[in-house]
């Protein structure tokens, strides 16, 4: 039985590299946000609009401990999740966590790209942009550093899933 959970800021990468590992190594994957859109039957901004920023988060403690006790699978997590309750204690319990780790620069000259995809920042002019990245993920990155393993989310390290998936 393996989870893995990855977790880092938006951008980092926690999709598509949990998408390939999931395939790589012949495990379901789930996207905690997808996996909270299809049970509420709303997306992750319908569910701010109407709750606020606490509803969403309970409703996603509680998705993150059903997703937890699912078996042989990659879990991408929120950029977020690991910042509320105790998230981050539930997914070191629950299996193997492994922090996708970039730069604010890094995040930003990928998220610039995609920013109209992303409500926390499609309003936002570049120099704002970067300023907001740096700010949040300086208050994430304690979160993120309790993760048993780190890796540059540049370079990913795919011996360190090999050792965690023998």
């Amino acid at each position: 039985m393996k989870r893995i959970f990855l977790v880092g800021y938006m951008g980092s990468g926690k999709t598509t590299y949990g998408k390939m590992l999931a395939e790589k190594y012949n495990l379901d994957f789930k996207d905690l946000d997808i996996y909270i859109e299809q049970r509420q039957f709303k997306t992750v901004s319908q569910i701010f609009k109407d709750k606020g920023e606490e509803g969403f988060r309970k409703i996603e403690h509680n998705m993150l401990k059903e997703v937890s006790e699912f078996e042989n699978i990659v879990i991408s997590a929120g950029g977020g999740t690991p910042c509320f309750f105790d998230n981050m204690d539930i997914m070191n319990a629950a299996g193997d966590t492994v922090y996708l780790e970039a730069s604010a620069e890094v995040l930003f000259d990928y998220l610039r790209t995609a920013k109209n995809e992303r409500p926390l920042l499609k309003d936002k002019s570049d120099e704002e942009m970067l300023e907001y990245i740096r700010e949040s993920l300086a208050k994430r990155v304690p979160f993120y550093e309790k993760a048993k393993y780190r890796v540059d989310a540049r370079n990913v390290d795919w011996s360190l899933f090999e050792k965690l998936l023998k």
